[in-house]
């Protein structure tokens, strides 16, 4: 005889807003003010419902969610560089988890966007504008790059990291004082004793390449650290070894550097240890970003500290008041400087 077949469990019904409802003893309303956060219901309505999705296993349907409020509850995190610095730079990965983690507690999603190339900008361009996200956080823009100004023609609100050149009253920013980090450096390595002090920019289309350079320049206009000795990089490891060659062929004399990142700071100290020059002891060297990678280094890196987890709650804290309606706004945190071996 064949043995007896058996039907599989019925699927589960998926527990609805009615269901929670009729467990908490309230009207379909109040479960939907309460789902959407609401001020407008009692406490003791409020804990009885959150008692009733617990007991009940309610979880929100996240399309039918958009449909009614029109919000996709993502927020895109676009990062306007070659694809290989966001794991090559530290700061670039910081911030994404910083980002994550702030729009995790608020109920949000993170959209990982790269834009560094021309086709890279019109994907993404248009994919922004079919409103598939809520908000846009701006990582590393670039002056003459049409994206922001596009961007900001948008009804999307967008929060850059350091302010946009050229668009400052029309996206919101959140940036550490650059130019006051910079400053701080120079002076630190004028008080220890250096006088031939040259620099590494970032670029000098990006907020933060320009800021640091000024920075820079503020001491030296102060008197007492002599000619600029300055050269240019593109935030990249190999772009400071370059440069720092490059400053080493022109000033063989010089005592210090200042380099406006850490990553180029890495390549440099590279560069001096493979010209035969000793840290600090003939060139004393100091970054700027203060990320984990700086502790690291050898010797370790005197290097100006920005907080990229404040830096990325405040992004996440505009973009939100920008989807509720608020207007631009430009917020600056200060820096410190952190020392360690490479400029006592």
């Amino acid at each position: 005889m064949p043995e007896p077949t058996t039907r599989p469990p019925a699927p589960r019904k998926r527990p609805t807003i009615r269901d929670v409802a009729r467990e908490a003893g309230v009207s379909y309303a109040t479960v939907s003010r309460v789902l959407n956060g609401h001020d407008w219901v009692s406490p003791e309505s409020a804990r009885a419902v959150q008692d009733a999705i617990a007991r009940t296993g309610y979880t929100a349907n996240p399309h039918a969610r958009s449909l009614v409020t029109g919000r996709s509850g993502s927020i895109a995190f676009l990062l306007t560089e070659p694809q290989h610095l966001l794991f090559e730079d530290p700061v670039f990965s910081v911030l994404l988890r910083g980002v994550a983690q702030a729009l995790s507690e608020r109920g949000l999603t993170p959209v990982l966007l790269i834009a560094g190339t021309g086709d890279e900008r019109a994907r993404v361009l248009a994919y922004l504008q079919g409103r598939h996200v809520d908000g846009v956080l701006l990582v590393s823009s670039h002056a003459g790059d049409p994206l922001p100004g596009q961007l900001a023609a948008t009804d999307v609100p967008v929060v850059a990291c350091g302010r946009v050149l050229g668009l400052e009253g029309r996206i919101s920013s959140v940036a550490a004082d650059d130019r006051a980090g910079a400053r701080s450096a120079v002076e630190h390595l004028l008080a220890s004793g250096r006088r031939r002090v040259a620099t590494i920019t970032g670029p000098l289309d990006t907020p933060g390449g320009v800021d640091r350079l000024e920075g820079y320049r503020d001491v030296l206009r102060a008197g007492g650290a002599g000619a600029e000795l300055v050269r240019h990089g593109d935030w990249s490891r190999g772009s400071g070894e370059a440069a720092m060659r490059s400053l080493l062929a022109a000033d063989p004399e010089l005592d210090a550097v200042f380099v406006a990142s850490d990553l180029m700071a890495s390549g440099a100290l590279a560069a001096l240890r493979a010209a035969g020059r000793s840290v600090p002891g003939d060139v004393a060297v100091v970054g700027f970003d203060d990320t984990g990678l700086a502790a690291t280094l050898d010797p370790p890196l005197t290097s100006v500290h920005q907080p990229l987890d404040r830096i990325s709650r405040e992004m996440v804290r505009l973009v939100a008041d920008g989807i509720e309606g608020g207007q631009p706004l430009a917020t600056t945190v200060p820096t410190s400087l952190v020392v360690r071996a490479s400029a006592p």
